[in-house]
């Protein structure tokens, strides 16, 4: 008995092999040390402090965006009941701003205030007009496209091609040249015909993976229209895209309806942010120290671009996850470069003291 007295059945060794979890932290760590502590979730409350940032973070964007959109939009449509006639030209020429006079006037007297009032109808016109009709284009383009495939398909994307490759601020210069008559309703169609290209390629995209989905599938086994699925099963899906891109496009328009009458291309006989930049240009406003009747248009063009421009990424960081995390993650990879970096000093300071040591 004494022989098997140190005999026992031997326990199974610890298993030492990682879980799933645990290997593929170890292998992004090992392969890209600066964002080993980027990829952890983080416990439920650093999340939920993340999620409250985030939406702190889109409601300062979105709020912000509204109020200068909502400030100048109001400003079109309720200014003309506060000022002057736009068209009187009886008052003194080059006058500084005022009681009379908010903004003074121009070389013929006509009150700057009330043009500006007047220039901002006109100009949210012509960019809303031209937005509407480069987001049609687009759907037409880019939707109808993508989801029907085939020779349709090779037919409008070699159209948008080809509007792709032509530069579109040339393209405008030239067609409005070859006008006559420049109306504001003509410079949004030129404006909105020239500028639905690059939207039609990122509604192409989104169709042709929307064409493969389940609920796209059940509805074209069911019998349904080609047009009735792009309508109520694709197009739903596609609205905050199209919000983002109508957005984008009426700030193009407005900017390139400037650029236009700022060169004496825009609208004939009309009033704009554009026609007062250029009668200041052409008049030397500048030289003569005018300042009221160029700055003024241009705050406004600033101003509501960038209302526009904000709402656009408020947007765009709701609709897509990897603008929505990007903040979140450029902040965790800075926190572990940073104790990655004290780590390493630490370790010098050691090696430091250790050296000394010895050598003592």
């Amino acid at each position: 008995m004494s022989n098997y007295k140190n005999f026992s059945t031997p326990t199974p060794a610890p298993d030492t092999t990682p879980n799933t979890k645990e290997r593929t932290h170890s292998a992004t760590e090992a392969t890209h040390p600066h964002t080993a502590y980027a990829v952890t979730t983080g416990t439920p409350k650093q999340q939920t402090k993340h999620r409250k940032r985030r939406y702190a973070r889109l409601d300062v964007k979105l709020g912000l965006g509204i109020i200068l959109t909502a400030f100048v939009l109001l400003f079109a449509i309720f200014g003309e009941f506060f000022t002057q006639d736009p068209r009187d030209y009886t008052a003194g020429t080059f006058l500084p701003p005022s009681g009379e006079h908010l903004l003074g006037t121009n070389n013929l007297g006509a009150d700057l205030l009330a043009q500006l009032a007047e220039g901002a109808r006109g100009s949210i016109l012509v960019g809303l007009t031209a937005g509407f009709i480069a987001v049609c284009l687009s759907l037409f383009f880019g939707i109808v496209a993508g989801y029907t495939g085939g020779l349709i398909d090779e037919l409008l994307s070699l159209v948008t091609n080809i509007m792709l490759v032509i530069p579109g601020l040339p393209l405008v210069i030239v067609i409005a040249s070859y006008l006559e008559s420049r109306s504001m309703w003509m410079i949004a169609l030129v404006l909105g015909f020239t500028s639905w290209a690059g939207s039609a390629v990122v509604l192409r995209l989104q169709a042709k993976s929307l064409r493969n989905r389940d609920y796209v599938a059940a509805a074209r086994v069911s019998g349904e229209h080609t047009h009735r699925i792009i309508l109520v099963e694709i197009l739903p899906n596609l609205l905050p895209l199209l919000t983002a891109q109508f957005l984008s496009a009426v700030v193009l328009a407005i900017l390139s309806e400037a650029g236009l009458s700022f060169l004496g291309l825009g609208p004939s006989g009309a009033i704009t942010w554009g026609t007062m930049l250029n009668q200041a240009s052409v008049q030397n406003a500048f030289h003569v120290g005018a300042w009221w009747w160029f700055v003024p248009p241009g705050l406004m063009i600033a101003l509501l671009g960038c209302g526009l421009s904000l709402i656009n990424f408020a947007i765009d960081e709701t609709i897509n996850p990897k603008l929505r995390n990007a903040p979140h993650a450029v902040r965790q990879i800075r926190k572990a470069e940073k104790q990655l970096r004290r780590e390493r000093k630490n370790a010098a300071h050691a090696a430091r003291s250790l050296t000394s040591g010895r050598s003592s």
